[in-house]
Formats: structure tokens, C-alpha cells, sequence
């Protein structure tokens, strides 16, 4: 079998619709697809109409967290979320939260960039979003757009970085809370690219420990941010913990240069993590 459990469709910052990124997951020979949008679960039913036949469809989510360490500024961390209650009333407007709180983020970036002459208008950005949870790579796309970059990629190395005046930070979750609203909804939560240090600071083994402290049930330990020595030293933390190790490609479509199916989770890993999950089913011929 082969299993990609992290990809992102149009509804969040991906390039393909989702019933156009469960036809790329069938035609790539995967035999299950994980949708897991930014903080949202629409993409759910649309991909479920159009999921082909022989394809199982795994109901995620990734959802903006941050790592509170005392007297050290937060690090954003990323959790995956599967097999979760949709409609839990708690995780639902935590979900509604973060959503807002990217919308005002996107706002304030553009702002920010138009006052200095980039010529990318906001309304524009969120129009062409369809009503997907609008963030930086729709930002960094109009900019590519509008001659400004090259790629996505150089929007979010110059413009769009962390260390850039134009960026701005959200109010994410404390990923702890975050550990116990999935769990709370049935779900199974799985800490995503933990040690993606390319992305920028990445948290320790302490933090991990305490996040599984907290209800975390799996680590991303096959990704394509991480190095084989990363894959490594995650697999045996994984294996010391406990804990269900996932493989994924983070698939964004044209967004990302990452084909869908990059990285797999092995057969054993993903029916322990179907049998974690009680919030809602995977969906199956």
C-alpha cells in the first residue's frame, strides 16, 4: 500500500481542488490520501464526492500551533489532526479563531507591502482565494503575479520571511491545548516536520515529551524537509515514545515543487492510527 497522510488542497493554501487532488493521488498509485487543509475541514465532503474508486480518503486537518517554553519566545509548530469530530463545538471554534486570526494576518501583510508600492491589492488576494483560508502563499502568489518575485519560493525567502518588516504574526494555539481539543474531539494527533530546521527554530526533546504528556499519539517522521539523519533520530524517538510514526509529502500542488506520494506512511503505522481515531471514519470502498 502506499499512503500519504499530509496534503493541502484550494480550500487552504494548495493549488489543486479537492476533487482534483484526489484524481492526482489516484493517477501517483497512492492507495489512501490524507486531506489536511490549515484549520479547516471544507475540503471534507467535496473531496469525498469525487473520490475515485479504490482511493481511501482520510479525513485531516493542520492546525497553527505555537510551543510556549518559559522565558524563550514561542516557536510555531504545525499539528496534524486526523479522524476528529467535525462539529465538536470547542475544537470547531478554535478552528474559527485561527482562521480569523490568518485572514487578519494576510490583511496586515498586504497592507503593509501596497503602502510601499507593491502593486498587489487585498480584496484582489481574496477574491481569487474562492473562499479558501487565505494566507501567505496566496500572498506570495500574487506577488509572483504581479512580477514582484520569481516563485513562490523567493516570496517566501525575501518578502514573506519571518525576518522581514512586512511580516506579521498570528495568535496560534498553544499546541498543548491544541494536543487536548483533538483528543477531546475523537481525533488523533500526529506533531508535523518537527525537525524541519529549514523552516526555522525548531523544539527539543523536552517538548515533545511534554506535548505527549499532553495526548500526542504520533510523530511525522518521513517528510520531505527532513534530512535521513532527521528521519532517524525521529524514528527511534517515535519508537522510545510510543508513538505512531506517519510519512507524508505535504503536498501544495504547483505551490510546492514536492510530488503527491514523495514520502508514505508504512501500512502497520496508518492501521494503528485508524484504530486511535474515534471522531469520524476514514472513507472506503
Amino acid at each position: 500500500m502506499r499512503i500519504d497522510l499530509h496534503t493541502h488542497s484550494s480550500v487552504s493554501d494548495g493549488t489543486d481542488s479537492p476533487a482534483a487532488l484526489v484524481a492526482t493521488a489516484a493517477a501517483a498509485g497512492l492507495d489512501v490520501v490524507a486531506l489536511t487543509d490549515h484549520d479547516t475541514t471544507a475540503g471534507w465532503a467535496l473531496a469525498e464526492q469525487a473520490r475515485p474508486p479504490g482511493l481511501t480518503l482520510m479525513p485531516g486537518m493542520e492546525m497553527s500551533c505555537r510551543y510556549f517554553a518559559a522565558g524563550e519566545s514561542p516557536i510555531s509548530v504545525h499539528l496534524l489532526a486526523y479522524l476528529f469530530d467535525p462539529l465538536h463545538p470547542a475544537f470547531a471554534a478554535e478552528r474559527v479563531r485561527l482562521r480569523e486570526e490568518r485572514l487578519s494576518r494576510g490583511e496586515r501583510i498586504v497592507t503593509a507591502l501596497a503602502a510601499d508600492g507593491y502593486p498587489i491589492v487585498w480584496a484582489e488576494i481574496v477574491a481569487r482565494s474562492e473562499g479558501g483560508v487565505v494566507g501567505r502563499p496566496h500572498v506570495a502568489r500574487a506577488l509572483v503575479e504581479a512580477g514582484v518575485v520569481d516563485s513562490v519560493d523567493h516570496a517566501f525567502a525575501t518578502l514573506l520571511h519571518h525576518a522581514s518588516p512586512y511580516y506579521a504574526a498570528k495568535a496560534d494555539t498553544d499546541v498543548l491545548d491544541g494536543i487536548r481539543l483533538v483528543r477531546a474531539a475523537g481525533g488523533v494527533p500526529v506533531f508535523a516536520h518537527g525537525l524541519a530546521t529549514s523552516r526555522g527554530r525548531v523544539v527539543g526533546d523536552d517538548a515533545i515529551a511534554e506535548m505527549v504528556a499532553a495526548g500526542l499519539l504520533g510523530l511525522e517522521v518521513e517528510h520531505p524537509d527532513h534530512t535521513p539523519d532527521q528521519r532517524a533520530y525521529l524514528r527511534a524517538l517515535a519508537t522510545g515514545l510510543g508513538l505512531i510514526q506517519t510519512g507524508s509529502s505535504d503536498y501544495h500542488g504547483t505551490n510546492k515543487r514536492t510530488p503527491i506520494g514523495a514520502c508514505t506512511t508504512d501500512p502497520a503505522q496508518f492501521e494503528a492510527l485508524l484504530a486511535a481515531g474515534t471522531g469520524s471514519a476514514a472513507l472506503a470502498d
